[in-house]
């Protein structure tokens, strides 16, 4: 199965950088966390949407593979794909790039379908119908 990517551009604040001026290592996590938002936007499932109809995704796992430094003021493209979904369980995959094509990062962050008591839940069957065109173990490039 190859499914498509989300892209979402991200220019680095300098609150994001070190005295060193690179992106903190921590912040990639924000930045991760900015750029699915903007998925779930654009599926027309913003997270507060989900929110209110009693459906939370809060994270279990977060691996994050550091290849080279970000810095002040450059435009990151976070490429964004579902590698698994299951009945109540969600994964992503990201890779960051910079405007030269230089891979700066590479991540994944698995989440479980909960209620607002933290109680197991199916994803939504729309969510997952939403989410399919994206499932994808490897994104075909360019999309």
């Amino acid at each position: 199965m190859s499914g498509r990517t989300f892209r979402h551009r991200h220019r680095v604040t300098y609150a994001e950088c070190t005295v060193g001026n690179h992106v903190y290592y921590a912040r990639y996590l924000d930045i991760l966390e900015e750029a699915r938002g903007e998925f779930f936007r654009s599926l027309g499932a913003p997270l507060l949407q989900l929110q209110e109809q009693g459906i939370i995704l809060p994270v279990i796992e977060a691996q994050l593979s550091y290849r080279s430094p970000a810095r002040y003021d450059e435009v990151l493209s976070i490429d964004l794909w579902v590698p698994r979904t299951d009945r109540v369980r969600l994964s992503f995959a990201y890779r960051i790039a910079n405007e030269a094509s230089q891979l700066i990062l590479e991540a994944g962050t698995s989440h479980v379908c909960t209620t607002l008591a933290e109680r197991p839940k199916r994803l939504p069957e729309k969510l997952i119908n939403s989410l399919a065109p994206y499932l994808s173990e490897t994104p075909t490039a360019g999309q």
